[in-house]
């Protein structure tokens, strides 16, 4: 019984700090997407100065759906920013459009860490279904040695995790530097802006902690079912 108060208590915790990560960066999001920066820069347009800043000419700037759903294409060299973030002239537009500039300027220095994470997307891709699976199927069917292979697989997750806090916590503080440096935002914008930054980046620390406490949990239930 106190076995399975630890395993459901680590699934609570995982779970409690998954919730509130991705609450916190909502609300601040949010909060900061109502505030207009004084400058009327939309996130278009803050990215388009800070990528030909950077001789990036060559990287185009998309409108993508969805809320939150900005990120930098690699391959295409594309940012694609979420509709309000692209069109509205808001704090958080401003941010978000910034942050994702810093991982094309990531892109065209070469960060190391970027590199790496990319080399490592199409193995986690599988990874992120076949761990699950071999978990599962080693439940079911009492053959922990494939247990340990799903606990193996979930740890390469761990690790791309891991590889990717440094990619984002450099793309914010690049983003920050940006803003100060080319008077995107007001000097008494700069604390917002980096509040928003900052909730982003621990969505990515969260994320870390609840897939450490799965595997630990994991683990827990393999030793125990092993004595």
């Amino acid at each position: 019984m106190e076995s399975y108060l630890i395993y459901y208590g680590l699934t609570a915790i995982a779970l409690v700090i998954s919730l509130s990560a991705q609450g916190f960066v909502m609300l601040t999001y949010k909060k900061y997407l109502k505030v207009s920066n004084t400058r009327g820069m939309t996130g278009k347009e803050a990215a388009r100065l800070l990528l030909d800043k950077h001789n990036l000419s060559n990287v185009n700037i998309n409108s993508v759906s969805g809320t939150l759903s900005d990120h930098y294409d690699p391959k295409k060299k594309e940012v694609r920013l979420s509709d309000s973030i692209y069109s509205e002239t808001s704090i958080s537009s401003v941010a978000v459009a910034c942050h994702e500039c810093g991982h094309a300027i990531q892109d065209k220095e070469g960060y190391l860490f970027m590199r790496i994470r990319a080399k490592l997307v199409p193995l986690v891709n599988i990874c992120s279904y076949a761990g699950y699976i071999a978990i599962m199927i080693g439940i079911i069917a009492g053959a922990f040695k494939i247990v340990v292979i799903g606990i193996i697989l979930e740890c390469v997750i761990l690790l791309f995790q891991l590889i990717t806090l440094p990619v984002e916590f450099d793309a914010s503080r690049r983003a920050l530097n940006e803003i100060k440096a080319t008077n995107i935002l007001d000097t008494s914008e700069h604390k917002k802006a980096k509040k928003v930054l900052t909730a982003a980046a621990l969505t990515y620390v969260a994320s870390v902690a609840t897939t450490l406490l799965q595997i630990l949990r994991l683990v827990l239930m393999y030793g125990r079912k092993r004595r």
